[in-house]
Protein backbone atom coordinates (compact mmCIF):
# COMPACT_ATOMS: atom_id res chain seq x y z
CA UNK A 1 0.00 0.00 0.00
CA UNK A 2 2.46 2.43 -1.20
CA UNK A 3 1.26 5.94 -0.72
CA UNK A 4 3.42 7.15 -3.99
CA UNK A 5 0.77 8.16 -6.95
CA UNK A 6 -2.10 7.41 -4.48
CA UNK A 7 -4.52 10.36 -3.63
CA UNK A 8 -5.54 11.24 0.18
CA UNK A 9 -9.06 10.31 -0.20
CA UNK A 10 -8.17 6.66 -1.59
CA UNK A 11 -5.31 6.37 0.45
CA UNK A 12 -7.73 7.28 3.67
CA UNK A 13 -10.11 4.77 2.14
CA UNK A 14 -6.95 1.90 2.00
CA UNK A 15 -5.97 2.64 5.56
CA UNK A 16 -9.41 2.48 6.72
CA UNK A 17 -9.16 -1.08 5.51
CA UNK A 18 -5.69 -1.30 6.71
CA UNK A 19 -6.87 -0.27 10.71
CA UNK A 20 -9.86 -3.05 10.57
CA UNK A 21 -7.28 -5.90 9.87
CA UNK A 22 -4.61 -4.26 12.50
CA UNK A 23 -6.75 -4.27 15.45
CA UNK A 24 -6.72 -8.05 15.26
CA UNK A 25 -3.15 -7.44 16.88
CA UNK A 26 -4.10 -6.49 20.10
CA UNK A 27 -6.18 -7.82 22.78
CA UNK A 28 -8.96 -5.43 22.67
CA UNK A 29 -12.46 -5.40 22.30
CA UNK A 30 -13.73 -6.31 18.89
CA UNK A 31 -17.12 -4.75 18.27
CA UNK A 32 -15.22 -1.39 18.07
CA UNK A 33 -16.00 1.75 16.34
CA UNK A 34 -13.29 3.62 14.36
CA UNK A 35 -12.85 7.34 13.79
CA UNK A 36 -10.18 9.50 11.84
CA UNK A 37 -8.79 12.12 14.22
CA UNK A 38 -6.08 13.89 12.54
CA UNK A 39 -3.96 13.43 9.22
CA UNK A 40 -0.71 14.98 9.26
CA UNK A 41 2.91 12.80 8.62
CA UNK A 42 1.30 10.23 10.32
CA UNK A 43 -2.63 9.12 10.19
CA UNK A 44 -4.73 8.82 13.79
CA UNK A 45 -7.62 7.26 14.95
CA UNK A 46 -9.97 7.47 17.78
CA UNK A 47 -10.98 3.24 18.41
CA UNK A 48 -13.91 2.90 20.40
CA UNK A 49 -16.93 0.93 21.88
CA UNK A 50 -20.24 1.44 23.80
CA UNK A 51 -19.26 0.00 26.55
CA UNK A 52 -16.13 2.97 27.11
CA UNK A 53 -13.21 1.63 25.46
CA UNK A 54 -11.44 3.97 24.36
CA UNK A 55 -7.51 4.38 22.84
CA UNK A 56 -5.98 6.22 19.98
CA UNK A 57 -4.35 4.43 17.02
CA UNK A 58 -1.10 5.94 15.00
CA UNK A 59 -0.76 4.79 11.71
CA UNK A 60 2.97 5.91 10.73
CA UNK A 61 3.81 7.41 7.63
CA UNK A 62 5.86 4.97 5.15
CA UNK A 63 9.52 5.62 4.76
CA UNK A 64 9.74 8.28 7.58
CA UNK A 65 10.51 6.56 11.14
CA UNK A 66 12.32 3.26 11.54
CA UNK A 67 10.90 0.31 13.91
CA UNK A 68 13.97 1.28 15.72
CA UNK A 69 12.54 5.28 15.52
CA UNK A 70 9.98 4.81 17.28
CA UNK A 71 11.28 2.34 19.30
CA UNK A 72 13.74 5.00 20.70
CA UNK A 73 10.53 7.68 21.14
CA UNK A 74 8.82 4.73 23.43
CA UNK A 75 11.99 4.61 25.44
CA UNK A 76 11.74 7.91 26.12
CA UNK A 77 8.08 8.73 26.88
CA UNK A 78 8.60 5.42 29.15
CA UNK A 79 11.82 7.19 31.13
CA UNK A 80 10.00 11.03 31.00
CA UNK A 81 6.83 9.06 32.97
CA UNK A 82 9.30 6.83 35.37
CA UNK A 83 10.58 10.53 36.19
CA UNK A 84 7.22 12.02 36.93
CA UNK A 85 8.60 15.00 35.54
CA UNK A 86 6.36 15.10 32.42
CA UNK A 87 3.08 12.98 32.40
CA UNK A 88 3.08 10.97 28.85
CA UNK A 89 0.76 8.73 27.42
CA UNK A 90 1.11 5.34 27.39
CA UNK A 91 0.85 2.44 25.26
CA UNK A 92 -0.89 -1.49 24.85
CA UNK A 93 1.79 -4.17 23.74
CA UNK A 94 0.54 -6.50 21.03
CA UNK A 95 -0.35 -9.98 21.36
CA UNK A 96 2.66 -10.63 20.68
CA UNK A 97 4.16 -8.66 23.30
CA UNK A 98 5.33 -5.48 21.18
CA UNK A 99 3.99 -2.13 21.62
CA UNK A 100 5.37 -1.69 17.61
CA UNK A 101 3.02 -3.64 15.56
CA UNK A 102 3.41 -4.00 11.42
CA UNK A 103 0.41 -4.27 9.24
CA UNK A 104 -0.67 -4.35 5.34
CA UNK A 105 -3.08 -5.18 3.27
CA UNK A 106 -2.30 -8.53 2.05
CA UNK A 107 -0.14 -8.63 -1.47
CA UNK A 108 -0.20 -4.94 -1.76
CA UNK A 109 2.85 -3.24 -1.66
CA UNK A 110 4.08 -1.58 1.55
CA UNK A 111 3.12 -2.00 5.11
CA UNK A 112 2.57 0.27 7.95
CA UNK A 113 4.04 0.60 11.22
CA UNK A 114 1.24 1.14 14.26
CA UNK A 115 1.44 2.03 17.63
CA UNK A 116 -1.86 1.61 19.75
CA UNK A 117 -1.98 4.13 23.11
CA UNK A 118 -3.91 4.53 25.84
CA UNK A 119 -7.02 7.09 25.51
CA UNK A 120 -5.79 10.52 27.60
CA UNK A 121 -8.51 12.09 29.02
CA UNK A 122 -8.23 16.14 28.76
CA UNK A 123 -8.55 19.20 26.27
CA UNK A 124 -6.11 21.31 24.89
CA UNK A 125 -5.53 25.19 25.63
CA UNK A 126 -7.50 27.23 23.18
CA UNK A 127 -5.25 30.18 21.99
CA UNK A 128 -6.79 33.48 23.38
CA UNK A 129 -5.92 36.50 25.25
CA UNK A 130 -5.84 34.63 28.54
CA UNK A 131 -2.83 31.88 27.14
CA UNK A 132 0.06 33.29 28.97
CA UNK A 133 -0.40 30.60 31.71
CA UNK A 134 -0.35 27.78 29.41
CA UNK A 135 2.79 29.00 27.73
CA UNK A 136 4.16 29.67 31.09
CA UNK A 137 3.30 25.80 31.40
CA UNK A 138 4.99 25.11 28.33
CA UNK A 139 7.81 26.62 29.20
CA UNK A 140 8.34 24.49 32.70
CA UNK A 141 7.32 21.47 30.55
CA UNK A 142 10.53 21.93 28.37
CA UNK A 143 13.01 22.76 30.82
CA UNK A 144 11.78 19.88 32.40
CA UNK A 145 12.33 17.49 29.54
CA UNK A 146 15.58 19.61 28.88
CA UNK A 147 17.04 18.53 32.43
CA UNK A 148 15.87 15.33 32.18
CA UNK A 149 17.82 14.46 28.71
CA UNK A 150 20.71 15.70 29.77
CA UNK A 151 21.11 13.25 32.58
CA UNK A 152 19.38 10.18 30.97
CA UNK A 153 20.93 7.76 29.72
CA UNK A 154 19.80 6.62 26.09
CA UNK A 155 19.20 3.42 24.85
CA UNK A 156 22.25 1.49 22.76
CA UNK A 157 22.18 2.42 18.71
CA UNK A 158 19.66 5.53 19.66
CA UNK A 159 17.51 6.39 16.77
CA UNK A 160 15.52 9.22 16.09
CA UNK A 161 15.65 12.53 13.25
CA UNK A 162 18.04 15.30 13.92
CA UNK A 163 16.29 18.84 13.59
CA UNK A 164 19.09 20.96 12.15
CA UNK A 165 20.37 23.36 9.46
CA UNK A 166 20.81 20.45 6.77
CA UNK A 167 17.90 18.57 7.53
CA UNK A 168 15.86 21.74 7.34
CA UNK A 169 17.16 23.77 4.67
CA UNK A 170 19.36 20.81 3.36
CA UNK A 171 19.48 18.71 -0.62
CA UNK A 172 17.45 16.10 1.42
CA UNK A 173 15.85 18.52 3.85
CA UNK A 174 13.22 15.89 5.85
CA UNK A 175 10.23 18.11 4.95
CA UNK A 176 11.47 19.37 1.37
CA UNK A 177 12.83 22.84 0.07
CA UNK A 178 10.77 26.15 1.00
CA UNK A 179 11.51 27.20 -2.05
CA UNK A 180 9.08 24.90 -3.57
CA UNK A 181 6.16 25.67 -1.18
CA UNK A 182 2.26 27.52 -2.66
CA UNK A 183 2.97 31.30 -3.06
CA UNK A 184 6.98 31.97 -2.98
CA UNK A 185 6.62 34.32 -5.76
CA UNK A 186 10.20 35.88 -6.54
CA UNK A 187 10.29 38.22 -4.46
CA UNK A 188 9.47 36.44 -1.70
CA UNK A 189 11.67 33.84 -2.43
CA UNK A 190 14.25 36.61 -2.53
CA UNK A 191 13.40 37.87 1.01
CA UNK A 192 13.66 34.26 2.02
CA UNK A 193 16.67 33.51 0.60
CA UNK A 194 18.52 36.28 2.61
CA UNK A 195 16.60 35.35 5.61
CA UNK A 196 18.15 31.63 5.19
CA UNK A 197 21.43 32.84 4.91
CA UNK A 198 21.36 34.79 8.25
CA UNK A 199 19.85 32.28 10.30
CA UNK A 200 22.44 29.32 8.86
CA UNK A 201 25.16 32.67 9.81
CA UNK A 202 23.98 32.76 13.38
CA UNK A 203 23.56 29.26 14.45
CA UNK A 204 27.04 28.29 13.01
CA UNK A 205 27.85 30.60 15.89
CA UNK A 206 25.59 29.55 18.55
CA UNK A 207 26.73 26.18 18.08
CA UNK A 208 25.67 22.69 18.92
CA UNK A 209 26.81 21.90 22.43
CA UNK A 210 24.95 19.38 24.55
CA UNK A 211 23.77 21.54 26.65
CA UNK A 212 22.05 23.58 23.72
CA UNK A 213 21.76 21.18 21.25
CA UNK A 214 19.95 17.47 22.23
CA UNK A 215 17.14 15.45 22.67
CA UNK A 216 13.97 17.71 21.89
CA UNK A 217 10.32 17.44 21.73
CA UNK A 218 10.22 19.64 18.65
CA UNK A 219 6.24 20.07 18.38
CA UNK A 220 5.48 21.40 22.07
CA UNK A 221 2.29 23.33 20.97
CA UNK A 222 -0.64 23.60 22.86
CA UNK A 223 -2.30 21.50 20.79
CA UNK A 224 -0.24 18.79 22.43
CA UNK A 225 -1.25 20.21 25.82
CA UNK A 226 -3.80 18.50 27.33
CA UNK A 227 -5.51 19.32 30.46
CA UNK A 228 -7.77 17.22 32.73
CA UNK A 229 -8.61 18.54 36.30
CA UNK A 230 -5.17 20.38 36.72
CA UNK A 231 -3.04 17.22 35.65
CA UNK A 232 -1.67 18.32 32.09
CA UNK A 233 -0.17 15.47 30.00
CA UNK A 234 2.29 16.30 27.28
CA UNK A 235 1.36 13.82 24.01
CA UNK A 236 3.06 13.44 20.32
CA UNK A 237 6.28 12.82 20.42
CA UNK A 238 6.38 11.63 17.02
CA UNK A 239 8.55 15.13 15.83
CA UNK A 240 10.97 13.99 18.68
CA UNK A 241 14.70 14.13 17.71
CA UNK A 242 17.84 15.89 18.08
CA UNK A 243 17.85 19.40 18.06
CA UNK A 244 18.50 22.95 19.81
CA UNK A 245 16.55 23.59 22.93
CA UNK A 246 15.37 26.45 22.17
CA UNK A 247 13.88 25.38 18.88
CA UNK A 248 10.85 23.85 21.19
CA UNK A 249 9.57 27.04 22.08
CA UNK A 250 9.42 27.96 18.14
CA UNK A 251 7.77 24.89 17.75
CA UNK A 252 5.33 26.48 20.44
CA UNK A 253 4.23 28.94 18.31
CA UNK A 254 4.15 27.21 15.22
CA UNK A 255 1.61 29.01 12.74
CA UNK A 256 0.81 31.89 14.84
CA UNK A 257 4.21 33.56 14.53
CA UNK A 258 2.59 36.88 13.36
CA UNK A 259 0.40 36.86 16.07
CA UNK A 260 0.68 40.12 18.11
CA UNK A 261 0.72 38.27 21.27
CA UNK A 262 3.68 36.78 21.03
CA UNK A 263 6.22 38.69 22.97
CA UNK A 264 3.56 37.88 25.87
CA UNK A 265 3.97 34.13 24.99
CA UNK A 266 7.57 34.19 24.95
CA UNK A 267 8.05 36.31 28.19
CA UNK A 268 5.23 33.82 29.87
CA UNK A 269 7.39 30.43 28.28
CA UNK A 270 10.45 31.99 29.59
CA UNK A 271 9.66 32.46 32.81
CA UNK A 272 8.18 28.63 33.22
CA UNK A 273 11.30 27.50 31.62
CA UNK A 274 13.74 29.85 34.17
CA UNK A 275 11.66 28.16 36.85
CA UNK A 276 13.36 24.63 36.32
CA UNK A 277 16.22 25.40 34.65
CA UNK A 278 18.87 28.15 34.15
CA UNK A 279 18.82 30.00 31.06
CA UNK A 280 21.65 32.22 29.38
CA UNK A 281 21.41 35.37 28.23
CA UNK A 282 22.95 33.91 24.49
CA UNK A 283 20.28 31.19 24.24
CA UNK A 284 17.53 33.71 25.15
CA UNK A 285 18.99 36.13 22.20
CA UNK A 286 18.61 33.44 19.75
CA UNK A 287 14.97 32.39 20.37
CA UNK A 288 14.11 34.66 17.47
CA UNK A 289 16.22 32.74 15.16
CA UNK A 290 14.30 29.67 16.11
CA UNK A 291 10.96 31.49 15.32
CA UNK A 292 12.21 31.81 11.89
CA UNK A 293 14.10 28.62 11.31
CA UNK A 294 11.04 27.12 12.39
CA UNK A 295 8.41 29.46 10.25
CA UNK A 296 10.88 28.55 6.94
CA UNK A 297 10.62 24.60 8.26
CA UNK A 298 6.67 24.94 8.46
CA UNK A 299 6.56 26.72 4.85
CA UNK A 300 8.41 23.49 3.50
CA UNK A 301 5.91 21.18 5.62
CA UNK A 302 3.04 23.77 3.86
CA UNK A 303 4.42 22.12 0.56
CA UNK A 304 5.05 18.49 0.68
CA UNK A 305 2.09 17.93 2.36
CA UNK A 306 -0.03 19.88 0.60
CA UNK A 307 -2.61 16.98 -0.30
CA UNK A 308 -3.57 17.12 3.73
CA UNK A 309 -6.59 19.18 4.78
CA UNK A 310 -4.29 21.15 7.39
CA UNK A 311 -1.75 22.29 4.97
CA UNK A 312 -4.36 23.46 2.59
CA UNK A 313 -6.21 25.19 4.67
CA UNK A 314 -2.67 27.18 5.66
CA UNK A 315 -1.07 27.78 2.74
CA UNK A 316 -2.66 31.06 1.19
CA UNK A 317 -1.05 34.06 2.43
CA UNK A 318 1.57 31.85 4.34
CA UNK A 319 4.66 32.32 2.23
CA UNK A 320 4.44 36.22 1.73
CA UNK A 321 2.99 36.50 5.73
CA UNK A 322 6.66 34.28 6.49
CA UNK A 323 9.03 36.91 3.65
CA UNK A 324 7.25 39.85 6.11
CA UNK A 325 8.26 38.31 9.33
CA UNK A 326 11.32 37.51 7.85
CA UNK A 327 11.89 41.63 7.26
CA UNK A 328 11.04 42.39 10.55
CA UNK A 329 13.41 39.57 12.36
CA UNK A 330 16.49 40.76 10.07
CA UNK A 331 15.64 44.89 10.68
CA UNK A 332 15.94 44.04 14.43
CA UNK A 333 19.55 42.45 13.92
CA UNK A 334 20.81 45.87 12.66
Amino acid sequence: MSSSNVSLSNMLVKLEELVGISLKLWDIPENVSVELLNVSENFTYLITNSEGFKAVLRVHRENYHSRRSIECELSWIDALSKSRLVETPSYFLGKDGAAIQECSLGGRNGSRYLVLFHFVSGSAPEENENSEIFYEELGQLAGNCHNHVLSWKRPANFERLTWDIDTIFGNNAHWGNWRLAPEVTTEVKDKLERVELKIRERLLDYGKSEKRFNLIHADMRLANLLIDKRRTKLIDFDDCGFGWFMYDFASAVSFIEDNPRLPHFKSAWIKGYKSVRDLSTEDENEIDTFIMLRRMALLAWIGSHIEAPEPQELSPGFAATSAKLGEIWLNSLN
